[in-house]
């Protein structure tokens, strides 16, 4: 840790030979100890700009909640500074982010000592001639500024840290498909301009205490389309392979056990869902980095490894962008011929483990006297290699056919279904006259089942049933999202039901799900002996339902609302997703 300083201190106080000596950060004057505010951030922009004209923009994407500014330094020696002329110019768009969860700032400092070092020519030599970087010194900017002492209290260092959410109280890692925070919405519209072909997250791991430093995950390597993850493991791959000839010990997994708090359990490895970075961008047929160093680590020694991060992706995008722009390119097109194919919505790790050696300290487990529950506790001054299981077989879950033309919002869903497609950069058209009697497919839900508690200030919903076929109107003003278009994974994710992080999921359309009108037990009575007496058939069901369904037998709300669902009254669109499939443009 001493030698980690050491090195960092030195890397500072090199001499510089173009910047002025004010590019250097609060956290390099306290020896790594502290971090600034972000008014630091805002200063160290605009001053890099200054001091590299020819090679740096500072530019501002949004504004937060609490009206600070959202800051993107534009990085390159190509003069390409906008989207259109990295486009023009064919150059592969690098965006790094830090404090995403702004308690875990060392991306901030990190990226500026790397950039400041790549500037002056003394790291990366040419990486930054052939592409485009797009450095997010703190993504979320309202909790930086919630700072205090403690505020991650399983981190050693820095001092003082911002806040895990946002001022809204967004967990921005959980937003990317909803994009319910005003952060997010920026950072969309900024992705959709520049396209980058690879987005890393820099990010500081919570956990138990062991020798290993950082992970670096990275997708597609499980996930989305096959032939892209080549990529995926390439960058992945070679990534650690820089960071362990550094001296660290990286691992390709979330270093979380399997058990809490239990070392012995292993390891499972997998994929995340969408709501997530490194979900999201696979289905956008681009590479996701998740960068987690280790929280037990001191802070000199987590800038030093995120330091060593941020320039081995831009080395590895300069060597092999081009290559990679292709293979991207080639997914887009496959993308946009998924009609009536099997698309992974979800992936689960199987239960096929293999043996490895990770490098812990010696613990013991003891019943605490205070939560009553088994305990873990390490001893740093004894390395000691675990054998431990690690699961890292991660296959397709569940599958669902893309439909073989696209899907309809209704008129009356349009506006907020339109509001977040545009969000994504997903192609849509509104219809201009209704059409009778269209041939689709509806969701009709088996069993709904609302979340018991508020996740990400959502009530979501699961639903149980499938697509079927069924003919619909379709009124003016529907929206028509086809399946042929690069996002159309996107696009499934967005719009299938059971994905995990769709708009359903969400809780976006439980309205559909609520019933809304209904019929008073002593009419519904009434209309029970009626229908009987006219169809002895009906007659029969319902007694046959009272000897074979215990629970329909003793529910006196169940044996009404079976003859209520036969009743001209009873509401057709209850449990009915609104959205449709088709098969056949409109």
């Amino acid at each position: 840790m001493i030698r980690s300083a050491l090195l960092l201190a030195l890397l500072a106080a090199a001499p510089l030979s173009h910047a002025a000596p004010d590019l250097t950060t609060v956290s390099e004057r306290s020896g790594f100890q502290a971090t600034g505010r972000y008014d630091e951030v805002i200063k160290l922009c605009g001053e890099f700009q200054k001091a590299y004209p020819k090679d740096v923009k500072c530019i501002e994407f949004g504004r937060t909640p609490e009206d600070r500014p959202m800051l993107a330094l534009v990085v390159t020696k190509t003069g390409a500074f906008t989207p259109q002329a990295a486009a023009k110019k064919g150059l592969p768009v690098t965006l790094i982010q830090g404090g995403i969860h702004a308690g875990e700032i060392d991306g901030k400092d990190a990226g500026f000592l790397a950039l400041r070092e790549m500037l002056a020519g003394r790291l990366a030599p040419g990486a930054l001639d052939r592409q485009v970087l797009l450095f997010v010194p703190v993504f979320n900017v309202d909790g930086h500024e919630r700072f205090q002492k403690w505020n991650r209290p399983n981190q050693r260092g820095p001092v003082e840290m911002g806040w895990r959410t946002t001022a809204q109280n967004f967990n921005l890692n959980r937003d990317y498909v909803k994009a319910d925070a005003p952060e997010m919405q920026a950072m969309l519209t900024l992705v959709n301009a520049w396209d980058p072909l690879t987005y890393v997250d820099l990010h500081v791991t919570d956990g138990a205490k062991f020798q290993h430093d950082v992970s670096i995950q990275v997708e597609p390597v499980y996930s989305a389309d096959p032939d892209f993850r080549k990529a995926g493991l390439a960058l992945r791959d070679n990534v650690i392979a820089d960071l362990a000839k550094q001296g660290s010990s990286p691992q390709s997994y979330y270093m979380s056990f399997a058990k809490t708090d239990d070392p012995m359990s292993g390891f499972v490895d997998g994929v995340s869902d969408p709501r997530f970075s490194t979900g999201y961008f696979p289905l956008r047929n681009r590479m996701a980095m998740l960068v987690e160093t280790h929280s037990w680590k001191d802070y000199p020694t987590r800038v030093r490894i995120t330091h060593n991060s941020f320039v081995s992706v831009l080395e590895q995008v300069a060597k092999h962008g081009k290559a990679w722009q292709q293979a991207a390119a080639a997914a887009d097109a496959r993308a946009a011929k998924l009609a009536g194919t099997p698309v992974a919505l979800t992936y689960r790790t199987t239960d096929k483990s293999k043996m490895v050696d990770f490098n812990g300290y010696a613990y013991t487990r003891t019943p605490s006297d205070v939560s009553g529950i088994l305990m873990t506790r390490y001893d740093e001054t004894k390395p000691q290699v675990w054998r431990v299981p690690l699961r890292d077989e991660v296959v397709a879950d569940l599958e669902v056919a893309a439909p073989r033309a696209g899907y309809i919002v209704p008129a009356a869903h349009a506006a907020m279904v339109a509001a977040k497609l545009t969000q994504h950069g997903i192609a849509f058209r509104k219809l201009d006259k209704a059409i009778d009697r269209v041939e689709t497919e509806t969701f009709r839900a088996d069993k709904v089942t609302f979340g018991a508690k508020s996740l990400e200030s959502h009530q979501r919903l699961t639903l149980e049933g499938s697509w079927k076929s069924e003919p619909r109107s379709v009124g003016r003003g529907a929206l028509f999202v086809p399946i042929a278009q690069p996002k159309a994974r996107l696009v499934m994710a967005i719009l299938e039901p059971q994905a995990p992080d769709s708009l359903l999921a969400w809780g976006m359309f439980n309205n559909a799900f609520e019933a809304k009108e209904y019929m008073e037990e002593y009419v519904a009575e009434d209309v029970a002996r009626e229908q009987m007496a006219a169809d002895p058939a009906i007659a029969a069901e319902f007694q046959r339902r009272i000897d074979t369904d215990p629970a329909f037998a003793r529910s006196a709300h169940a044996r009404l609302e079976f003859f209520a669902r036969r009743h001209a009254s009873w509401d057709e669109r209850l449990n009915l997703y609104p959205v449709l499939r088709t098969n056949v443009a409109p």
